[in-house]
């Protein structure tokens, strides 16, 4: 249970992490933004790491290669797709084209690890997908039609390639390689490969007159959203799985406009409360199974756990 509490919560940090950047969308470039949000999120990965290794693997040539691919993906690709995605098209259409995420993890996971997808984790998958869309589209599903298929839309697309190669490829390094040290090797990588576009767009140059909001919203960025929030996924993966833990980024629409509620005083609408039914519908028919052996199997180590 407590691996979909974290999930959960991780869904929440990515939703703050619209607020956050919303923050500092004009006063912070993207690049320089992505920089030091992972730069931020490096130097507490290497005191996470130290604390739950007591020491730094040293990476064979095969985690090597695989920790340079998901610093390239999920870090430099992702933001590159993103914020350049972004310049030509409209967050909405962005976050309709990003809430396919589970669907194209679950398929690859199928394909590549055979992961089995029966009906009910297909009609959950279905459920918590159409929950996002409804959500992100105000409940006008008819807009999906109307949608073309231009420059923004390309580049958003590979963004949601990128997540999905992140995702499958974490699945491969964590067997050889801990969650926390493979977020934590990636972010560093990553870092390294955002240097030069940051430097390009004036990091040097404007750090200086960052405001305290500024700094605050890169923490809860380089912290919550990345810190907490790719450790948890990252764990999800490992013990339940891309299939079930990706299901969970459809509760991120539905957790940025609950904080947009609170914070920024921006109404719930119907579409919401409907996608939000959806959505926690969908996860549970997926996770259900997962779920109830959970709740009810044995755990003799607690028992046995006070004897020594």
């Amino acid at each position: 249970m407590t691996t979909y509490i974290k999930l959960f919560l991780t869904a929440c940090f990515w939703g703050g992490t619209f607020i956050a950047g919303k923050a500092i969308a004009g006063s912070v470039h993207p690049y320089c933004a992505s920089f030091l949000r992972f730069s931020i999120a490096s130097f507490f990965l290497i005191l996470l790491t130290r604390q739950k290794m007591n020491h730094f693997p040293v990476p064979n040539p095969g985690q090597l290669l695989l920790i340079i691919l998901l610093g390239a993906t999920g870090v430099f690709a992702y933001n590159l797709f993103f914020f350049t995605g972004l310049k030509h098209i409209n967050a909405g259409s962005a976050s309709l084209i990003i809430a396919t995420n589970p669907i194209l993890i679950s398929f690859f996971s199928a394909l590549i690890f055979k992961e089995q997808l029966n009906l009910i984790k297909i009609v959950g998958l279905l459920l918590s997908v159409s929950g996002a869309m409804l959500v992100i589209t105000g409940g006008h599903l008819s807009n999906l039609i109307e949608l073309k298929l231009g420059l923004g839309e390309m580049l958003i697309c590979g963004c949601v390639l990128s997540w999905v190669c992140y995702s499958l490829l974490g699945r491969s390094i964590m067997v050889s390689l801990s969650p926390v040290a493979s977020v934590c090797y990636s972010s560093i990588a990553g870092t390294l490969f955002l240097l030069v576009p940051a430097l390009q767009h004036g990091l040097l140059e404007q750090i200086s007159g960052y405001h305290l909001i500024d700094w605050a919203s890169l923490f809860y960025l380089g912290f919550f959203g990345t810190v907490l929030g790719f450790y948890w996924y990252y764990e999800g993966i490992e013990q339940i799985g891309p299939t079930k833990s990706s299901v969970f980024i459809n509760f991120v629409p539905i957790s940025a406009i609950l904080l947009s509620f609170f914070i920024l005083h921006e109404p719930i609408t119907l579409s919401l409360f409907s996608g939000g039914v959806l959505v926690i519908t969908g996860v549970y028919f997926t996770n259900a199974s997962a779920l109830l052996s959970g709740l009810f199997k044995p755990r003799p180590g607690k028992i046995n756990s006070h004897v020594k």
